[in-house]
């Protein structure tokens, strides 16, 4: 089985050729990196590490990781993203590009001092199997972080209410043509991630207490965060999403210790050691 979803990789191929992150300032683009990486622990990486980024989409997250390790194997099943990656991280000779899915990583078993993966393995049919696959792949001890879409498990009801409606659309979306999708991405983007991110900040700036409301973590976000995530959102037709103690569960399950969960957005971002 190549785990992975054939249209859904297509897709992202084809939104990160639209939005390849030229469009991202270093600063906010270093803001980002920073909350997916707050739980991994940098410091217990070996001088000169060499490691993997599964999923690694246009290299928007390795164009920050390179100039801190020895060599970081850039790997994605999707080709056109791949070409993406390649042309952000011009200049980057420890960089190395891999055409793989998560079932066929072309490193040998234990070989590695670390690896991460964001936003990639809750869009493969096996999550469980994805995780242990770049678990083997680690040296004992060496660490690896996963970001997997959360199941609103630290939300109220009416928020996870609220996420199922929003589902419905996704699923009618991420079918419609490319060019129809887009559009209805964009129209999201501005017509519902933009005021709601805006008026989060307002209320913020007056003293209230936002981080209840819904797309609230887009407040100090810019217009083109909101328009690659509306897409990534709802135009993509695979998606999963876990509770915490699922997460901990299977990176457990793949062998995985000292499993530590962020508490802070996005959620769930979890890193933990190869037993």
């Amino acid at each position: 089985m190549d785990n992975f979803h054939e249209r859904t990789v297509h897709d992202f191929g084809r939104e990160w050729s639209r939005f390849d992150q030229a469009g991202l300032s270093d600063a906010e683009s270093a803001a980002i990196f920073e909350q997916y990486f707050g739980v991994f622990p940098w410091s217990s990486l070996p001088p000169n590490p060499v490691g993997f980024d599964l999923g690694c989409g246009s290299g928007r997250w390795a164009k920050l990781v390179v100039p801190r390790v020895g060599r970081l194997h850039c790997i994605d099943a999707s080709p056109e993203a791949l070409d993406v990656a390649r042309r952000n991280l011009t200049g980057a000779p420890n960089a190395f590009f891999h055409h793989a899915s998560v079932a066929d990583i072309p490193l040998e078993d234990g070989s590695m001092d670390f690896g991460y993966s964001l936003g990639v393995l809750h869009h493969t049919p096996d999550t469980a199997a994805g995780i242990a696959s770049c678990v083997r792949k680690l040296k004992r001890g060496a660490p690896f972080l996963v970001y997997l879409y959360y199941a609103f498990d630290n939300r109220p009801a009416w928020f996870r209410m609220l996420w199922r409606v929003s589902d419905v659309g996704r699923r009618v979306i991420s079918r419609m043509p490319h060019g129809v999708k887009v559009l209805t991405a964009e129209a999201i983007a501005a017509g519902v991630y933009l005021p709601l991110a805006r008026s989060a900040a307002m209320l913020e700036k007056a003293g209230a207490g936002v981080g209840a409301l819904p797309l609230s973590q887009y407040r100090h976000r810019s217009f083109y965060v909101m328009r690659t995530d509306a897409l990534d959102r709802f135009g993509t037709r695979l998606e999963q999403r876990f509770t915490r103690d699922q997460v901990r569960r299977m990176m457990a399950a793949a062998g995985l210790r000292d499993v530590i969960v962020s508490e802070s957005a996005p959620f769930w971002c979890a890193a933990g050691a190869r037993g």
